[in-house]
């Protein structure tokens, strides 16, 4: 045919056959697209699913939610392997494919990230003004602690980007191909009738330390998988007045960014409390180590224990959650110890320190003795408030100068003690012998119920402030606290001291052995505390925790054994900064703050009697039908 005769000024416009055109039959390929030019020509709209199916993608796209709270039935490997197929089927760059499925399921992983995300909860709440930290402290964030398993999607960016199509330029185009492949599995999810949750309150190289990722693979945070114990209409953060959905159109631009286009969302800044100093963050988690004097094989409260308790408060004819953070105190008390618990032990240890010749404290170390007596007599103010609130009391001499006080159980070092300034606090073999004696005295204190902790000693303020330098990254400036009746010269002495402390430690080796910790810088009393920790929560007992000095030994156990974070309760906050931070180490939101001073267990006697109360009112409260 000539060139003339197909010139486009000639060429039929419907691109029918010219006459003496011959036509061929189609090769139809046997893989791959089979449609025709003009199959898709004739019905641009043809590969559309019918609406039926349109409408149950729209449905389930819709009821998609971010699932909180689970029940602890197990979900079969079978249903597993369906989410996971679901993600392996998403979009990728490249076709690279870099996601990579791990599925947790070992016990003390999971309870390190539970409490990898208690900690980042509390460190967030911080940042934020009193009302927006209230709102993020009152969100159910127990999805880890409850669902069966785990799933972390890791995003593998090893390759090199200008090695993959596509990311040569959007060199996160591998991760945004990951987060691709988890809306798939939250869709598949949710159409299996299976909750899924996405928890990010975690520091990423955390997480990825406890997972032994390599160098180059990077998390996506953590997804928790199970059977929903809620069913949510709408999503959940917005039930909780966290925020709303906008407009479609408030969103939605056309050809360019227009000159005065949409503003900056500013509902998250709105919550941003003022600039304050913040701890370090320490972002390795430091290994189990079973060689510890403080190592012990706990068991967290199982989910279906976790999930039960939870249960249990909701059939009250009253609504989920009106008593507050008293409700989720008691949640976990009641997964711990059961919801039969009438009573308990004050705990309460004494010792002196000869850290005091460097004058770190307003008081003269007799009165120690002082308070000791007085608590023998009943009569000191930590007894009293515990007396009050129907706790037995054990006072206990760790240490106090003098020989020991006659009427205490006793717990004292044997070796040479030393200022921690220049030599360390005490011997590793007394850190031994005063953890296992401490043991033996939780183990007791817990036949009664709950155990509240109490600290009596001139100048252990200043050691539990090195302490908290070690275990949460902050200053000796921020950690030095007024104590009781210290001015603002003294506190300036107390951040010499420690600064002081730590020219003399290997601070990095004490944060990986908290044992080796507590013999440098600490203290016979927080040795002792530590041991009746473990004692107590071996023995399924619930500890309930008071100011600093009496917080610091929870952590340097917590930082050992995970497990143990899940038995314990803050009783109150104090006014010493360093306080917040080893809470915040801890995961653990405080009942009660009231600005004490005291020690003693006053404040632990205190959230105590709220804790009583709240489960005298779960056993006689009016109970809702099935």
């Amino acid at each position: 045919m000539s060139d003339e005769a197909r010139d486009p000024e000639t060429t039929n416009p419907a691109d029918e056959p010219l006459p003496g055109d011959h036509l061929f039959e189609r090769p139809v390929p046997n893989v791959g697209d089979d449609s025709s030019v003009n199959e898709r020509d004739r019905d641009v709209s043809g590969w559309a699913f019918d609406q039926a199916t349109q409408a149950a993608l729209d449905r389930v796209i819709g009821a998609r939610r971010d699932i909180r709270r689970f029940r602890p039935d197990p979900v079969s490997d079978e249903l597993v392997r369906e989410v996971l197929n679901a993600g392996h089927g998403g979009p990728s760059v490249g076709q690279s494919q870099p996601w990579r499925f791990i599925i947790v399921k070992d016990r003390r992983t999971r309870e390190r990230a539970a409490l990898m995300s208690d900690r980042e909860r509390m460190r967030q709440s911080r940042q934020l003004t009193a009302e927006r930290s209230q709102r993020l402290l009152d969100l159910q964030l127990e999805g880890i602690r409850e669902a069966p398993l785990g799933i972390v999607v890791a995003c593998d960016r090893r390759a090199p980007a200008a090695g993959v199509l596509g990311r040569n330029t959007f060199h996160d185009a591998d991760m945004w191909s990951c987060a691709a492949a988890i809306e798939n599995m939250w869709l598949t999810a949710r159409a299996l009738g299976l909750g899924m949750g996405w928890v990010t309150l975690m520091q990423p190289d955390e997480l990825a330390g406890l997972l032994n990722l390599p160098e180059g693979v990077t998390t996506l945070g953590w997804l928790c998988l199970g059977w929903p114990n809620e069913r949510p209409p709408y999503p959940g953060l917005e039930r909780r007045a966290w925020s709303h959905k906008l407009p479609l159109d408030q969103v939605v631009m056309t050809d360019r960014w227009p000159d005065n286009g949409p503003e900056p969302p500013v509902s998250a800044l709105a919550g941003m409390a003022p600039a304050e100093p913040v701890e370090s963050l320490i972002t390795r988690p430091i290994p189990d180590d079973p060689s510890s004097v403080l190592w012990s094989d706990v068991h967290a409260p199982s989910p279906q224990q976790v999930v039960d308790a939870r249960d249990k408060g909701e059939k009250l004819l009253t609504p989920p959650g009106s008593l507050g953070k008293l409700d989720q105190a008691l949640d976990r008390l009641v997964a711990a110890s059961g919801d039969q618990v009438t009573g308990g032990t004050l705990v309460l240890v004494g010792a002196d320190h000869p850290l005091n010749a460097h004058k770190v404290s307003a008081f003269d170390q007799s009165v120690s003795r002082q308070v000791m007596e007085a608590a023998l007599e009943g009569r000191a103010v930590g007894v009293v408030t515990a007396r009050s609130a129907g706790l037995d009391v054990m006072v206990v001499d760790a240490g106090i100068d003098g020989g020991p006080v006659a009427g205490c159980e006793l717990a004292r070092p044997e070796d040479v003690r030393g200022d921690l300034v220049n030599t360390p606090a005490m011997t590793t073999a007394d850190v031994r012998r005063l953890v296992t004696r401490g043991r033996e005295l939780g183990a007791r204190a817990a036949e009664r119920g709950v155990v509240c902790l109490g600290e009596i000693g001139i100048g252990n303020t200043t050691i539990a402030s090195a302490l908290a330098c070690v275990f949460t990254g902050i200053t000796p400036e921020q950690a030095a606290g007024i104590g009781a009746g210290s001015d603002a010269k003294m506190v300036e002495h107390k951040a010499e001291v420690l600064r002081a402390i730590f020219a003399r430690t290997d601070i990095t080796a004490l944060r990986a052995d908290p044992a080796l910790a507590l013999a440098e810088v600490g203290g016979p009393e927080f040795a002792v505390l530590a041991g009746v920790i473990l004692g107590a929560v071996e023995a399924g007992s619930t500890v309930v925790l008071d100011g600093l000095a009496g917080s610091v030994p929870a952590l340097a156990v917590v930082e050992v054994n995970p497990a143990v974070q899940s038995y314990l309760i803050a009783g109150q906050v104090s006014r010493e900064f360093a306080h917040g931070a080893v809470l915040t180490r801890l995961g653990l939101e405080p009942l009660v703050s009231l600005r004490l001073r005291a020690g003693e267990g006053v404040g632990a006697s205190l959230a105590t009697q709220m804790l009583f109360s709240g489960l005298a009112v779960r056993r006689q409260s009016g109970r809702t039908e099935e």
